[in-house]
């Protein structure tokens, strides 16, 4: 009977090191979503629409156009620092989940997705605050018809973009 014991006791230590190393994976912000993306730490908000992430891809968020920040050309276009400074708000230094549509990369090879942060649907917020046109480019159309609602909507309330 100890040797069964002990049997038993050393079949579940490893079943219980591998549900630690994933719930530390998983915490840690580099678990692969089997779904449809993964999720990573934002380490840099270029501007409105682009961040870079602690595993160095940059991700352009899909759906949405704001407002350039011209770095090379200055000076930025109308409202773009405040669409970066909104979407830094919400992202910069926190563990993001994407979710990708039919293209996973643009010509500039930035990874294309929708962005979540803490259950919030980033790229929809920024529409819905004013801080970005809505730009679908097929075969990216996942939320096309919601996001042209809530831009209609963030125009009639002059939010943002459409304040002036």
């Amino acid at each position: 009977m100890a040797y069964k014991l002990r049997n038993r006791i050393f079949i579940c230590r490893p079943a219980i090191l591998l549900t630690i190393l994933a719930a530390s994976i998983a915490v840690s912000g580099c678990y692969k979503y089997p779904q449809n993306g993964y999720s990573s730490r934002v380490v840099y908000v270029y501007d409105g629409d682009t961040v870079k992430l602690a595993n160095g891809e940059n991700i352009r968020y899909l759906g949405i156009d704001t407002p350039e920040m011209n770095y090379k050309n200055p000076p930025a276009e109308y409202f773009a620092e405040a669409a970066r400074e909104f979407n830094r708000r919400l992202v910069d230094g926190k563990v993001v989940r994407l979710e990708f549509d039919a293209q996973r990369k643009d010509k500039y090879d930035r990874t294309l997705a929708y962005v979540y942060v803490d259950g919030l649907f980033v790229n929809k917020k920024i529409i819905e605050e004013g801080y970005a046109k809505v730009l679908v480019i097929p075969p990216n159309e996942k939320y096309a018809d919601e996001f042209i609602k809530l831009q209609r909507k963030a125009r009639q309330e002059r939010k943002g973009l459409w304040s002036r």
